[in-house]
């Protein structure tokens, strides 16, 4: 493969940037910025503010100060979404090996006739002696335990088990109906989550997981308005919330989530997948 494009430094980058129509009121701010966050990096928040995706000329009036304000905003949506899914981790983590552990035995994943696919059985095991050996905790060399493992192995174990009455039991303790919603659910934010953990672009984002979304959930408040895009990570934060809302009602995602649409007034929700008049749905009041 051949590649033509010469890499410019920070001075010439920016000289390219004006060209382009990019506002920058003080060039040596802006030559600070570039020289701590990538060019490569901000060009997915250059794109949302060009009217010609070919020549990358911004819109009339563009300013280097509302692309940084839309990559803070997704910088700090990743912390806010990030600490979210810890939580909801740690809880799936907790009641999927408790419930496990006393139904069957503590070391309930390494049985292969607990699981649907052997197949997978052996990777997933795999997966997890990996983890345990590769984890520096002090425990671990004692008990061999599932706190160590990722939460894409987590849900990998729980999707593969095989009593379905058992895992449906887990959805029912997060207010979901079966543990076909719970899998879908627990992959696409750990999907999500690595994302987050990267550094990488999730406000605009459309994400290949997409989870499904029951049209009503006894167990706490959810949605009317399903008319969003299934692929942008509007219905990924629904769930988000309703999951955190049945962990602890007393938890603070929404606000946290509304006080950043405060903090960044530019942004707009509906570039997110979020539906008209979001903020009066059940859920997200």
């Amino acid at each position: 493969m051949n590649y033509n494009k010469l890499a410019l430094d920070t001075p010439d980058l920016l000289v390219m940037l004006k060209q382009r129509g990019l506002i920058i009121n003080d060039d040596q701010a802006a030559l600070k910025i570039l020289s701590v966050i990538s060019y490569f990096r901000l060009a997915c928040y250059f794109r949302p503010m060009e009217i010609d995706k070919q020549t990358h000329t911004f819109r009339s009036g563009t300013t280097l100060e509302q692309v940084m304000a839309l990559y803070n905003f997704d910088t700090d949506l990743r912390d806010v979404v990030f600490c979210a899914i810890r939580q909801i981790e740690i809880a799936f983590r907790t009641r999927l090996n408790h419930r496990f552990s006393i139904k069957y035995n503590p070391f309930w994943f390494t049985d292969i006739n607990l699981v649907s696919d052997g197949h997978l059985f052996v990777e997933h095991l795999s997966s997890v002696d990996r983890e345990i050996r590769r984890s520096k905790e002090d425990f671990i060399k004692e008990h061999f335990t599932l706190e160590t493992v990722s939460f894409g192995t987590l849900s990998k174990l729980y999707e593969n088990f095989a009593e379905k009455s058992d895992k449906k039991a887990i959805a029912n303790d997060f207010g979901l109906p079966q543990h076909e919603f719970m899998n879908i659910w627990m992959e696409s934010l750990t999907s999500l989550r690595n994302f987050c953990a990267h550094h990488s672009r999730i406000w605009n984002r459309r994400f290949a997981l997409k989870p499904q979304m029951p049209k009503t959930l006894s167990n706490g408040k959810w949605l009317t308005d399903f008319s969003f895009q299934p692929d942008k990570i509007y219905p990924q934060l629904c769930c988000i919330a309703y999951l955190l809302n049945n962990i602890d009602p007393t938890n603070t995602f929404i606000v946290d989530f509304k006080a950043l649409l405060t903090k960044y007034p530019t942004v707009n929700p509906s570039a997110m997948g979020f539906v008209n008049g979001w903020a009066n749905e059940p859920l997200w009041k």
